[in-house]
């Protein structure tokens, strides 16, 4: 009894080991993300989380749920309620530069708080294992794509926590064969957070029609009442505000492109996520069915098997080659670590009982063979998960696991800021920009800006997508990077001031060389149109000085 006790006190000491070490990991992290400029130290998020938060703080300050203030209204946004979310801290009187760091922290303690519901996960499938428990609850905290996903502004924090919750309250509604509203109303939430949260939604209550004879009828009356209420509320806003019925980040991402082309590059990037990865570690989750195929294996199993097929049908992400794990990928990733902690326990459990059989003088150290064993697996798929950059095989991503180099894109991050500082200095309100990267310089900034890639523009969403030629065709299609129309957004909108192009012809640049000229302002590199009269001459002269 006493060894159980101790057993029992030491497995909870290592998890709440895990917990402190997170949490100071994610201040850490997150404190990595900032970076200082003329003495003030700012706090940034992944560009993509800019866009939308300068969507909150336009919201916030009365202009609507627009990009450009004053200007068409646009649904450029992918993540509705998550932008609401970011509304409310805009409110508060605290400096633009520090605004990222609360959705920052509201990441990481949504990720906190998943630790807790993946250990009672874990330990509902394995019998109460501590070992498995803890295996997966290390994992999860320890991945390095959710880390940049929620750490630097992503919705994919409270995703994978209302994902977390349901499934633990199916769990229990399973066991103690009852109903539960509770799980629809959070998947329900998780929709109005971000629409295509809609598969893993509908994917839960076919589980649930299938599986549990005696609620079926509830599951399916309540389920696809409360399902259709949320699409219906927003579709509903939709067209009220935006007159449109889908997002124009769906005309953006998933039109103008042919569907084999882009399937094919959806099965290429989860092919080498894969294989990065090491397809054997990718594969012993699936081993699970040798072992156990009750409901909640087979749950697990088809949540995460939905969200494949889903990153394949859109074509994957446009980060792959950089984050690990996608944006679709990683809300289910700690699904995916529960499933490998158990397997790998029942597999090493089978050997050992193998070795224990057929050679009788180490059966004493059956225990500790089946431990040491476990904590080895554990540790080379942990270096193996967090081993993805395509460029050095690994090393780059551990470095930026351990924090001994900067988290991904946070590079970036300096020059952005720099630019939309100094763009507000030498031009006047009227000033209209041109930029590729439509989040960090926007939100900074308070001026008119172009989006090149038309994430924020109509037009550009619903035109074609440019497609490569040769094998490139089939995986060379970049989600949300593919639409651009050089005569449209530079010829005929004239920016005053261009940061970047996407891909430019010899035609593009010999434009360019004719109407804009390239000044360098304290390291800033800035295309300004010649003769503009929304550019402060006098001030860039006094600022070259």
């Amino acid at each position: 009894m006493n060894v159980q006790v101790n057993k029992r006190n030491i497995f909870n000491i290592i998890f709440i080991s895990i917990i402190f070490f997170y949490c100071l990991y994610a201040g850490l992290y997150i404190y990595q993300t900032s970076t200082v400029i003329n003495g003030e130290r700012y706090y940034c998020l992944f560009d993509d989380a800019m866009i939308s938060m300068r969507y909150a703080r336009n919201f916030a300050n009365g202009d609507g749920l627009v990009w450009n203030p004053g200007s068409e209204k646009i649904e450029g946004y992918t993540n509705p309620l998550w932008v609401l979310y970011m509304s409310l801290f805009h409110l508060m009187p605290i400096p633009a530069s520090k605004m990222s760091l609360l959705i920052q922290i509201s990441g990481a303690l949504f990720l906190l708080i998943n630790l807790f519901f993946i250990k009672k996960i874990a330990g509902f499938i394995s019998n109460n294992s501590k070992l498995i428990s803890l295996s997966a609850v290390f994992l999860t905290a320890f991945y390095l794509p959710l880390s940049i996903w929620s750490l630097q502004g992503m919705e994919i924090s409270i995703l994978i926590l209302l994902l977390s919750i349901s499934t633990w309250l199916l769990f229990n509604c399973i066991k103690f064969n009852i109903f539960s509203f509770g799980i629809f109303i959070l998947l329900g939430i998780g929709i109005l957070i971000r629409p295509d949260f809609a598969i893993i939604y509908m994917a839960v209550l076919i589980f649930l029609i299938i599986t549990d004879e005696k609620n079926r009828k509830k599951n399916f009356v309540f389920g696809l009442s409360i399902f259709l209420c949320f699409i219906l509320l927003q579709t509903i806003f939709r067209i009220l505000y935006y007159d449109e019925i889908l997002p124009n980040t769906y005309y953006l991402k998933m039109t103008g492109y042919p569907f084999f082309l882009r399937i094919s590059r959806g099965v290429y990037v989860f092919v080498k996520f894969i294989w990065t990865m090491n397809w054997i570690i990718f594969l012993i989750p699936l081993s699970i069915i040798f072992f156990r195929r009750d409901k909640y294996v087979v749950f697990l199993l088809c949540i995460f098997s939905v969200q494949i097929f889903y990153s394949i049908y859109v074509g994957g992400d446009a980060w792959e080659s950089k984050n690990g794990s996608n944006r679709y990928l990683s809300i289910v990733m700690p699904v995916f670590f529960i499933l490998f902690s158990y397997s790998s326990f029942l597999l090493i459990r089978n050997f050992s009982n193998f070795l224990v059989n057929n050679y009788y003088r180490i059966r004493k150290l059956r225990t500790n063979i089946l431990f040491v064993l476990f904590i080895v697996l554990l540790l080379f798929s942990f270096t193996n998960f967090n081993s993805f950059y395509r460029d050095d095989f690994g090393p780059n991503s551990l470095s930026e696991l351990l924090l001994f180099k900067k988290p991904t894109g946070v590079g970036r991050f300096k020059i952005h800021i720099n630019n939309a500082l100094t763009i507000d200095k030498i031009t006047n309100k009227e000033a209209k920009i041109a930029v590729v990267f439509a989040g960090v310089t926007p939100y900074f900034s308070n001026r008119y800006y172009i989006d090149l890639l038309g994430r924020n523009d109509k037009k550009i969403a619903r035109e074609k997508s440019f497609v490569y030629s040769g094998f490139e065709k089939f995986i060379g299609f970049y989600p949300g990077h593919s639409k651009y129309n050089f005569n449209y957004s530079i010829v005929q909108l004239n920016p005053d001031i261009i940061l970047g192009l996407w891909r430019p012809t010899k035609e593009n640049k010999l434009y360019i060389d004719n109407h804009y000229r390239e000044i360098v302002i304290n390291g800033i590199r800035l295309t300004i149109r010649k003769n503009s009269n929304k550019i402060l001459w006098n001030k860039i002269n006094y600022l070259k000085k």
